[in-house]
């Protein structure tokens, strides 16, 4: 077998090993765009870069002289048009933005593949190792470090009874939550006194414990807290 068909073969299959490594971490995580979607891109990414690589090799019928090779071009198109699959998993819900990560791991495998595409592997696996550092590792460290956790909290009650805004702090304080910020408005006909904050704390099970709390406070007669994640 010719030697180029040989390499082409190690580069899809190295691309197709890589992708979907990767892949498996983001189906582990949950995520929509997982093991088929990363292995997918990877090795769409190495198929396209043999195009212009390789073209020896379908331009058989051209004098070599003639043929101009600029495998860059291709790698420019491979990373424009991958960014509208990224954008495909980026979805908004309520105040959360979801799916920037898995994004961001897809353009990642997409420039791994290019790299693989073309037999350049010591970039390619340590890009690959490095990426699945920040997909797993990186995760680990992340839940140690302090950080701010986020939520949208509404708290609905009557008019006639409901609770002042001082109150409400002082019942976010014993649960060390602060107000970032406060909407306050009347809806059902005037009956009912909506707060709607966004909240943060340093213990994300400090939502819990408020939820727990306000189930037993009589004025409240709707609440929800939604944590904003990624």
């Amino acid at each position: 077998m010719d030697q180029a068909f040989i390499d082409i073969a190690c580069n899809l299959g190295v691309a197709l090993l890589v992708g979907s490594l990767i892949g498996l971490e983001r189906t582990f995580a949950g995520r929509p765009a997982g093991f088929r979607t990363h292995a997918l891109v990877c090795v769409a990414s190495a198929v396209l870069m043999h195009i212009s690589t390789y073209q020896g090799l379908w331009l058989d019928w051209m004098p070599m002289e003639t043929i101009r090779t600029d495998p860059t071009r291709m790698a420019q198109g491979i990373m424009t048009g991958i960014g509208f699959l990224g954008a495909g998993v980026i979805f908004k819900e309520g105040l959360t933005v979801r799916g920037l990560t898995t994004a961001a791991s897809i353009w990642m495998t997409a420039a791994i593949g290019t790299l693989l595409g073309v037999g350049f592997y010591f970039p390619g696996l340590l890009a690959a190792a490095i990426t699945f550092g920040i997909l797993s590792v990186f995760r680990l460290l992340e839940s140690w470090f302090p950080s701010r956790h986020f939520a949208l909290h509404v708290l609905r009650c009557l008019r006639k009874d409901m609770l002042r805004e001082d109150e409400i702090q002082e019942i976010l304080k014993r649960h060390n939550l602060s107000i970032v910020k406060i909407n306050r408005r009347l809806c059902a006909n005037g009956q009912i006194f909506e707060y709607r904050m966004v909240v943060k704390t340093l213990d994300p099970r400090n939502f819990d414990r408020l939820s727990d709390h306000l189930l037993e406070v009589p004025a409240v007669r709707e609440f929800q807290v939604s944590t904003l994640t990624d």
